[in-house]
């Protein structure tokens, strides 16, 4: 039996909030510690995303299962739909507007911490198709992880999978592997390191939805029962009866 659907949502939210004002926060933090030094800027950008991401996984995955990313929770739905595990279509619907407005929230908080305004539109132009491949990538590598690691009970390292998987994408993808519609849009109202032109978002997010379907043909064919355990995507969720007191 899962918690309450408001009380999910409501983790969904926060949780994407703290990672694109982390995503974000630490881009501004970069520039402004590193102002010559573009490579520096990645690499400081990358390790707080990382550490932040897996963070939060630990702090609202026994709430929600901490997907924070609308591709994840489209998966979740689609392959736990007939062993009747996963996200109920209510509950993707709820997910998904909870995470984008949640990351549209993070961006305005990172500005706010940072004293700038709280929303500039994005003028970095990130269009092209070595990057919408790239998008393609990093999210079906991301989804196929997290649902391998629920399949073979290894959810426990989740955390620190998803965080290091992140971080590393960061550099072996020409996107910087944003894989994730959700924060693709937040980061659009931020006119910063970490950026995107709103005329850019809809590129990346139909390439993440395609690296979402490219990651279901690779899990029926390695994981053919992935959707048996949708349950414990990204993470286990807590029922009522057994909630941490």
């Amino acid at each position: 039996m899962s918690l309450p659907l408001s009380r999910r949502a409501s983790a969904e939210f926060a949780g994407t909030a703290l990672l694109v004002t982390a995503v974000i926060g630490s881009g501004i933090a970069a520039t402004r510690l590193s102002p010559t030094d573009t490579g520096l800027q990645l690499l400081e950008n990358a390790i707080a995303t990382a550490l932040a991401l897996g963070a939060l996984i630990l702090t609202f995955g026994p709430v929600s299962g901490a997907h924070l990313n609308p591709v994840v929770s489209a998966v979740d739905w689609w392959l736990g739909r007939r062993a009747g595990t996963g996200l109920t279509g209510r509950d993707l619907a709820a997910y998904a507007i909870a995470q984008t407005a949640g990351a549209t929230a993070g961006a305005v908080l990172a500005h706010l911490m940072f004293d700038l305004p709280a929303v500039a539109w994005s003028r970095t132009d990130r269009s092209g198709g070595h990057l919408w491949l790239a998008e393609v990538v990093t999210t079906a590598g991301l989804v196929l992880l997290i649902f391998a690691l629920a399949r073979s009970g290894r959810t426990a390292a989740a955390p620190a999978a998803v965080g290091a998987y992140i971080g590393a994408a960061y550099w072996f993808t020409s996107s910087t592997s944003f894989a994730n519609p959700a924060v693709t849009v937040g980061r659009a109202f931020s006119d910063t390191f970490a950026g995107i032109a709103p005329a850019s978002v809809p590129g990346f997010v139909v390439a993440q939805v395609v690296g979402g379907l490219v990651a279901v043909a690779a899990l029926a064919l390695w994981y053919p029962h992935a959707g048996d355990d949708a349950d414990a995507v990204v993470v286990p969720h807590l029922a009522p009866e057994t909630e941490a007191r």
